[in-house]
């Protein structure tokens, strides 16, 4: 991986999976299919990679387990392939994130890039006017977080390589589709020619859209460290991230993040 995610973890190029070192934990993989999200693209009868991404819910060091659950968080891991599903790059259907009973809201979502480049695209209404969307581009290293209630989607950014990330998010996290799957999808389709070029088309099941392209910044206000892992973070000051089990205590910081 091009950035140090923090804890023994390694991703295996060819099969999309990942492998845990000394001291970690984690599952085995569960792989997302072409066949998964065919209703969701904007040709639903195009070709590409069958495995599209696999997800490794619940990883980290054996010795932070308890402060994690503690806590009512969850790290995951991603591996994306690269490629093209007809013109799209290789992206998820996208989701909001279901009420948590644990904290009776939707949550938010903290991504770190370990490898590859990808958009994270967050869309602020499911329904006919998607209000304003935001495709953030990131790198190795870079950290985008995904405000409570919002649309949002992952694309791998580079057709030509495989992308992967880790992401705090809540333990009892559940997703909605139900408004993503009425409009065929996420309102602006990433489009990639040949060269892997990326370009945005709205989706003509939304009424109204307006999409800002834009490069990862810092988070200061959310206490986020620049240059270093988030799984180190919480390992450092394991109460920096309550924010994403309880969006509540950032109240005045997710009316002021758009």
């Amino acid at each position: 991986m091009e950035f140090d995610p923090g804890f023994a973890i390694h991703m295996e190029e060819e099969t999309l999976t990942f492998s845990y070192g000394d001291g970690a934990f984690g599952p085995i993989c569960e792989k997302r299919h072409l066949n998964d999200i065919r209703s969701s693209l904007a040709d639903a009868d195009a070709d590409g990679p069958d495995v599209l991404y696999s997800i490794a819910m619940d990883v980290g060091m054996e010795k932070d387990r308890e402060a994690i659950v503690q806590r009512n968080l969850l790290y995951g891991a991603v591996a994306y392939a690269k490629g093209r599903i007809g013109k799209e790059p290789v992206r998820s259907q996208g989701h909001i994130h279901a009420i948590s009973p644990s904290c009776n809201a939707s949550t938010c979502e903290v991504y770190e890039i370990w490898s590859g480049e990808a958009y994270i695209y967050m869309q602020q209404y499911g329904g006919d006017d998607a209000g304003n969307c935001y495709a953030v581009h990131a790198k190795a290293g870079d950290v985008v977080i995904v405000p409570p209630g919002w649309v949002h989607a992952t694309v791998n950014a580079n057709i030509h390589e495989n992308m992967s990330f880790g992401a705090w998010c809540v333990r009892d996290y559940g997703f909605a589709y139900q408004e993503v799957r009425e409009h065929n999808g996420i309102a602006f389709f990433p489009l990639a020619d040949e060269a892997g070029n990326i370009t945005w088309e709205m989706n003509p099941s939304y009424s109204q859209g307006n999409l800002t392209i834009c490069e990862a910044k810092e988070y200061p206000q959310f206490g986020i460290e620049k240059g270093k892992p988030i799984y180190t973070q919480f390992q450092e000051n394991p109460d920096k991230f309550l924010f994403v089990a309880h969006p509540e205590i950032k109240k005045k910081e997710w009316e002021e993040l758009v």
